[in-house]
């Protein structure tokens, strides 16, 4: 596995971005900048990632790609095309979404309609229309896994691969957003080893948090930093690096740069890095 974080940390040029990636110990990055930035920009912050050994584990799109406005849609499935073509010409392994709802106000929000046979079918053939106008030739399209949205679960994620029929979609696994269960959150350890046997071969980067079951009825589960909740990083990181040795673990959703450098150093010191 190669440890890296969703943040950037405060810099002011490529090359100050990319040592302090370094110095933290760190070996993948999420790629700072969008496809809008400019030849010139992208070029600058792939030669500082390539110069110091950062392996560029994701471009992040976060777009509703199926927002119920249909000249929105477009835009934001022509930004991830965009996005892809990026992420396949600077050598990351994915670009990453998630699949987005037309069903509410919120663009990630939990709406019962997100589990429809409607839904599903506008999802794949989303993610077709996203890579087959892309076509990158190693770069890999993913959507994160979600708890309240598909694909919630392994099995969700096998039938979408499975669906789209696509060799450049990968799974993108972010095992806390669909731990929403007592069952996987108090046996984590199964869960884990669920997720790894049914995606083998498939998944192209790890997200890195952690989770903890509130005391409040009814079941409520909290996101938070590593090492506050119960999740087993060791046999994450574990499963992770037997899939792949270069498998990408991204930290993420902390606030502060401080916290990320705490985090990180948590980590490492958990794992023995």
């Amino acid at each position: 596995m190669k440890l890296g974080i969703s943040s950037c940390l405060n810099h002011s040029s490529a090359t100050e971005w990319a040592d302090k990636m370094v110095a933290l110990g760190l070996e993948c990055v999420n790629f700072p900048i969008n496809c809008d930035a400019g030849a010139e920009k992208i070029s600058a912050y792939k030669k500082a990632a390539d110069d110091a050994g950062l392996l560029i584990a994701e471009v992040g799109i976060w777009k509703n790609t199926l927002d119920a406005d249909l000249s929105e849609r477009k835009k934001w499935i022509d930004y991830s095309v965009g996005q892809l073509q990026m992420a396949d010409d600077i050598g990351a392994i994915c670009a990453v979404n998630v699949v987005g709802t037309p069903y509410g106000p919120r663009w990630d929000g939990g709406y019962k309609e997100n589990f429809s046979d409607e839904c599903w079918q506008m999802a794949i053939k989303m993610i077709q229309q996203i890579i087959d106008t892309a076509k990158p030739k190693n770069a890999k399209f993913s959507i994160e896994s979600m708890p309240w949205m598909i694909p919630s679960s392994p099995d969700e994620y096998v039938k979408m691969i499975n669906d789209v029929n696509r060799e450049e979609f990968g799974a993108h696994l972010d095992v806390v957003n669909m731990i929403t269960s007592p069952q996987r959150y108090f046996y984590n350890s199964d869960f884990l080893k669920e997720c790894f046997e049914k995606l083998k071969g498939k998944i192209c980067s790890c997200h890195l948090k952690d989770v903890v079951l509130k005391p409040e009825f009814t079941f409520q589960l909290e996101e938070t930093a590593c090492g506050k909740g119960i999740l087993d990083i060791e046999l994450f990181a574990e499963l992770a690096t037997k899939e792949n040795q270069n498998m990408p673990m991204i930290i993420e959703h902390l606030t502060t740069d401080q916290e990320y450098i705490e985090s990180v150093k948590y980590v490492q010191k958990r794992l023995g890095l």
